[in-house]
């Protein structure tokens, strides 16, 4: 069954919780289709009274903060053996090579990486594990978790359900127009990461070559411990 034929069955307050749920799963690291369910949910709260958009968008914010925090704390925990483990259970999302793309972005971006991944596809998975993988002043990411997921989850909520009053008509389709819009928004953001991904990987193949004609002792220290994003960024 067709994701928003599924959610008009579902009683409301299910609905406000699977949404929250679904979400908070995909910020904690687990890659879930937590921004096709928002896209639908929203989408449906146009069409029907029953749902309430306001506390259909908190939902999805809490949950995104949540989320994102319980993944800052379990990646300041486990450290990189977490994230060699996420690529074992997890390969196409947490490979090398996308967590190199990742790292990168939160090396040269900081706090504002947090913000801007939720926008991101795989960058909304890695955020709040990655952030604390990096020693990321909580502060900060706190700051930027909030924010980004108010933004992010408010606003695509506003955005969709204001699309869906206006073109009500023309929206009766949008159930395989809206839904295929959100999958080629994804898959684009996906190949994009990917793209930055190889980039990172061979920039780090290079710089591991480099460092092994220098000895191996600073090598294995830099593998062996995370590098702290800065206080400063």
């Amino acid at each position: 069954m067709h994701v928003q034929e599924w959610l008009e069955h579902v009683p409301a307050v299910s609905i406000y919780a699977l949404v929250g749920l679904v979400i908070g799963l995909e910020s904690l690291g687990i890659p879930l289709p937590g921004e096709i369910v928002l896209v639908s949910a929203a989408l449906l709260s146009s069409q029907h009274g029953d749902l309430n958009p306001v506390i259909l968008g908190a939902c999805a914010t809490v949950g995104a903060i949540i989320g994102d925090s319980i993944g800052y704390a379990i990646g300041r925990k486990g450290g990189r053996p977490l994230l060699a483990w996420l690529e074992r259970k997890f390969p196409k999302h947490f490979s090398a090579a996308h967590v190199a793309s990742a790292e990168r972005s939160f090396q040269k971006w900081g706090m504002w990486a947090v913000f801007f991944g939720r926008f991101v596809a795989l960058l909304r998975i890695f955020a709040g594990p990655l952030a604390g993988v990096l020693r990321m002043p909580y502060w900060k990411f706190l700051i930027a978790n909030v924010l980004g997921g108010i933004i992010w989850a408010g606003g695509t909520t506003a955005v969709i359900y204001y699309i869906g009053v206006v073109a009500e008509d023309w929206l009766k389709r949008f159930s395989y127009v809206g839904l295929g819009i959100a999958v080629l928004i994804g898959v684009g953001s996906m190949l994009l990461v990917k793209r930055r991904a190889k980039k990172a990987a061979a920039e780090l193949a290079a710089a591991d070559a480099t460092d092994g004609t220098e000895g191996t002792e600073g090598a294995g220290t830099s593998a062996a411990e995370p590098r702290p994003v800065a206080a400063t960024d």
